[in-house]
């Protein structure tokens, strides 16, 4: 099975187009248009009976002691975990592919609503709802697409991992509110086949790709 974007290719740059944040003129950051990228897939294996689909950021800081302090860098060195940036699940076995902004086309404040989202799917919640958890202007359920906003002090070129599932299974055995962990371990041994694209992105002006 082969996973491609007409948004980016393998392997480069994420276009600020699809990210949650920018690089701003004045200060560091600024929200960018957080579209959700362009997917398609070939080569599905037989049985297949839905897809699952999530894209997570396996080089956040364990630690956020130095995350966006001014005079500070987050040293490459330090421990990395992973962030879930979408996560989706009961995908018809009959669809290739996702249009650019179906599922997000703007930061939304407190989150978009969910689990039910476009093509019939289900979407899970991502992690801005725990990094947001502490600010009132933006806590909330984060659910569905919310791209790319690493640290603008790390030293890392963060990578964002598209993971397409083929499963034997018509719907995921999950019910409410869910993350990138849970539907990890509910499609564990229903996996067919599965499919990667990845891209890179930084704020860092010093370590952009």
């Amino acid at each position: 099975m082969k996973l491609t974007s007409q948004s980016f290719a393998d392997g480069s740059r994420i276009p600020g187009e699809f990210s949650f944040c920018i690089p701003a003129a004045d200060g560091h950051v600024c929200l960018g248009a957080n579209r959700n990228p362009h997917l398609a897939w070939s080569g599905v294996p037989a049985g297949t009976r839905s897809f699952a689909l999530i894209c997570h950021d396996p080089d956040v800081p364990s630690k956020g002691d130095d995350v966006n302090q001014e005079g500070r860098n987050v040293p490459a060195s330090l421990p990395r975990v992973d962030f879930f940036h979408w996560v989706l699940i009961d995908l018809s076995a009959n669809l290739r592919e996702i249009e650019t902004g179906s599922f997000s086309r703007e930061v939304t404040p407190g989150g978009k609503p969910g689990p039910a989202a476009a093509y019939g799917s289900r979407q899970g919640i991502n992690d801005y709802t725990a990094w947001f958890e502490g600010d009132e202007a933006m806590r909330g359920d984060y659910y569905g697409y919310d791209g790319p906003c690493p640290p603008w002090n790390d030293e890392l070129v963060h990578r964002y991992v598209f993971t397409l599932y083929a499963l034997d299974v018509e719907c995921c055995a999950l019910e409410g509110q869910f993350g990138g962990a849970q539907v990890r371990n509910a499609i564990a041994g229903h996996v067919l086949a599965e499919a990667k694209l990845v891209g890179l992105y930084s704020l860092n002006p010093a370590t952009s790709p």
